[in-house]
């Protein structure tokens, strides 16, 4: 029987439609849409008042599976992503073991398509097992199902490495994503280095850590002709370096995350734990270029770092708890807010939760059109709601937004026609 979508604001940011009208899928595509097409009964949703987009895709998420399935498990990551809307996630190698050969890689998809949430797609590591000596098995991932490589957690210090790991990546026509991060001018750092790390008595991370490995970086891409993808990108530095290399030509995309573009390092009081992250949340003059390289494009996607911590592990002083935050179900309102707040079109912010994380991949753009993955996200823009445990479906629960009144929420996430959330009234 197919599911009909009634009502709802289509919104595509690929093709630009935006109207109010019905959606029909059939089996996985979706067939048809448009206005006041007929149907009634139990295949029929209602979404008045509702945005219907394509699917949200988070290019950087941390399932911890295997080895730290006290902090996450692929099923519970996989629920948090489809209850913020997101439809795919791609999944970090950091796991225990690492993601540095096939058999995890086959190990993460298969799981995850017999879970049935969002899609799983695994990034393979740079080096193996993330140490930065030597290159992993970057072909045999590839075959199993890797969509890039990245060592991320870890950046790879040695530059003769990540040139070869560049050039690898090129033949196998995949991106490499760093973490940009000098380990020498970062290290013993604990938060953003400048006034508000002073006042606190914490050690400092320069904004010159990430900024210098983006500049190396930059020059091995356009030696090698790779695809290089910045991670979480958090300084003025970062974006002025990055639009200029793409104003000569170079192959690079970056992506930020909700909480770089939400908060800054004067937000970190009390010595809150969930506030610590990699990289630190910086200035907020850094924040507010975060916020222009987005809206203009020199920053092409946002993704969460969906990084996360048991209780036990943040829990304690600053100095020793982990770093990273949690952020698959928060994505959506924080970059609504930046919607109402006028800072970005709502073209903008959907076409960055969708479009590029799937380029990023080389996957087919998420669309509404006929014939298409019936891989959908429908969210209320104005539903309000407390970011508490309670409303939470990851299995940590360290955020910095804890007790935040959060405006715009996914009411159904489809995916492969099928509805795998449903928000609870």
């Amino acid at each position: 029987m197919p599911l009909i979508l009634k009502n709802g604001r289509l919104f595509d940011p690929g093709t630009g439609r935006d109207e109010i009208g019905d959606l029909v899928i059939h089996n996985d595509r979706i067939r048809d849409l448009g206005p006041r097409i007929a149907a009634e009964g139990p295949g029929v949703l209602d979404c008045s008042g509702l945005v219907i987009a394509p699917g949200l895709l988070d290019a950087h998420v941390h399932l911890r599976e295997p080895g730290q399935e006290y902090k996450e498990t692929i099923a519970t990551g996989t629920r948090a992503a489809v209850a913020g809307g997101f439809t795919a996630v791609a999944a970090m190698p950091n796991t225990q073991p690492v993601n540095d050969h096939a058999g995890i890689t086959t190990l993460l998809t298969q799981r995850a398509r017999e879970l049935g949430n969002a899609r799983v797609y695994p990034i393979g590591a740079i080096t193996a097992g993330s140490r930065g000596e030597q290159l992993a098995a970057i072909g045999a991932m590839r075959a199993a199902g890797a969509v890039a490589i990245s060592d991320d957690g870890r950046p790879v210090m040695n530059g003769q490495i990540m040139r070869r790991a560049m050039e690898y990546a090129a033949m196998h026509q995949m991106p490499v994503i760093e973490h940009a991060e000098d380990l020498h001018l970062s290290a013993g750092g604990v938060m953003h280095e400048g006034p508000a790390s002073y006042r606190l008595g914490l050690a400092g991370i320069s904004s010159a850590s990430e900024a210098a490995l983006v500049a190396r970086d930059l020059l091995l891409a356009e030696q090698t002709g790779c695809h290089l993808h910045i991670a979480h990108i958090s300084a003025a530095a970062t974006v002025r370096l990055l639009a200029e290399a793409k104003s000569r030509g170079v192959r690079v995309t970056a992506e930020v995350t909700p909480h770089h573009l939400t908060l800054c390092d004067e937000d970190v009081r009390d010595y809150d734990p969930n506030f610590k992250m990699n990289p630190p949340l910086r200035s907020a003059a850094d924040r507010e270029a975060l916020i222009a390289g987005l809206a203009e494009g020199v920053i092409d996607m946002i993704a969460t770092d969906h990084a996360p911590h048991a209780a036990h592990e943040k829990q304690q002083e600053f100095e020793r708890a982990p770093f990273g935050v949690i952020g698959l179900e928060t994505a959506l309102p924080l970059g609504l807010a930046l919607v109402r707040a006028g800072r970005l079109t709502l073209r903008r912010l959907l076409a960055a939760l969708s479009l590029a994380p799937a380029r990023l991949f080389g996957l087919p753009d998420p669309s509404l059109e006929p014939g298409q993955i019936a891989d959908l996200t429908v969210f209320d823009p104005e539903r309000e709601w407390l970011c508490a445990p309670a409303a939470l479906h990851s299995k940590s629960h360290n955020s910095p937004f804890l007790g935040w009144r959060l405006t715009g929420r996914a009411v159904h996430t489809i995916v492969g026609g099928r509805v795998v959330y449903s928000l609870a009234e």
